[in-house]
């Protein structure tokens, strides 16, 4: 193989499998000699590639772990593994996944083949994750694109739904997409309304970059954006008051680690089959009353009262929901009028009669 660099990515690619690979095996599989190889060596460790080198007879070459994370080649499997893996992460908002795994959602499907992305497209719409209700779900193509204009300094049009139901149409500068945990929120400069602006991103319809570039502004009071957004956040509605949570499950650590959000706390072992989850929350009433009642398993919540108390009204609603009504018999016929006519008059007596 006498392209340099078509030779170093296939000599890559045999160092990223997970083996040794002795100088010679290398040589033979690429069709150049054992000291080209060591040429090549060097030139991926100038590039950034830690590998290794064991001297001896059962000696070879392995790609190592470095200090910094060097580009890396994947197979058409790998690519689509990753893509559907993103993707499923970013669409439903699963704690601890933030703009980091939207980034390379978009680097990823920029440079995907065309035949990958429709096998990526079709695996997708084939498969139903099971949302466990902690938020809206978010088509991952929308939050892409959205990263791609952040990133590429592009003017964005897009639907968007308010919290009442009106439908209008926005043109923007975006700023940043942020990640609650739960939900998706565009920071971005709201051309129309000369104003900074917050969206979510659930409620966003069919977003395009214009292909208009603009230069970024600064957000107001010098803020960065999950500041902007947990004061907007905040001016929306009154911040809930703190709750001190206090709840014991009837289920092994790990069953309801595996069921709750993370946010909520790490309960505590307190028996082979029960655990015990303490801490400050600051979410409402009927939200961490679905959510408990979603671990699947028996609990016994200590506190906070309020939520006791909301609980035990809840429980009431829906067993009367589950109470099967009894029916009304239907009421019996009424009997038939009887009707009273007046006597009919004794006919005449006959002559001779009287």
């Amino acid at each position: 193989m006498t392209d340099t660099p078509a030779r170093l990515l296939s000599l890559l690619s045999l160092l990223q499998t997970p083996r040794e690979w002795p100088g010679s095996e290398l040589a033979g599989r690429l069709g150049v000699s054992p000291r080209t190889i060591r040429r090549d060596i060097d030139r991926l460790r100038a590039l950034g590639y830690p590998v290794e080198a064991a001297m001896g007879a059962a000696g070879g070459y392995r790609l190592v772990a470095g200090a910094a994370m060097p580009p890396l080649l994947l197979d058409d499997e790998e690519a689509v593994a990753i893509a559907v893996g993103l993707r499923a992460g970013a669409g439903h908002a699963i704690e601890g996944v933030d703009e980091a795994s939207v980034r390379a959602l978009t680097k990823l499907e920029q440079v995907l083949p065309s035949r990958l992305r429709h096998r990526v497209a079709t695996l997708q719409a084939a498969t139903a994750p099971l949302a466990r209700g902690d938020g809206a779900t978010v088509d991952p193509r929308t939050l892409t694109v959205m990263a791609s204009a952040v990133t590429g300094l592009e003017r964005l049009r897009f639907g968007y739904r308010s919290g009442d139901g009106t439908e209008t149409k926005r043109q923007v500068e975006p700023y940043r997409l942020v990640s609650t945990g739960r939900r998706w929120y565009l920071v971005a400069y709201d051309l129309g309304r000369a104003d900074w602006r917050t969206f979510r991103v659930d409620r966003v319809s069919d977003p395009f970059a214009t292909g208009a570039r603009f230069t970024p502004r600064e957000l107001p009071s010098g803020e960065d954006a999950t500041e902007y957004l947990s004061r907007s956040i905040a001016g929306m509605k009154p911040a809930p008051a703190a709750l001190e949570l206090d709840v014991t499950f009837l289920a092994p650590v790990e069953f309801v680690v595996a069921r709750l959000p993370g946010h909520l706390g790490a309960p505590e072992a307190t028996g082979q089959d029960t655990c015990r989850l303490r801490g400050t929350v600051t979410d409402s009433l009927e939200w961490l009353a679905l959510r408990l009642a979603l671990v699947d398993c028996a609990f016994t919540v200590h506190g906070p009262r309020s939520l006791t108390d909301h609980l035990r009204e809840l429980g009431a609603r829906l067993t009367q929901a589950a109470t099967p009504v009894t029916p009304t018999p239907p009421a019996a016929p009424a009997p038939p009028a009887t009707s009273v006519l007046p006597a009919a008059p004794a006919p005449p007596a006959a002559p001779g009669q009287r």
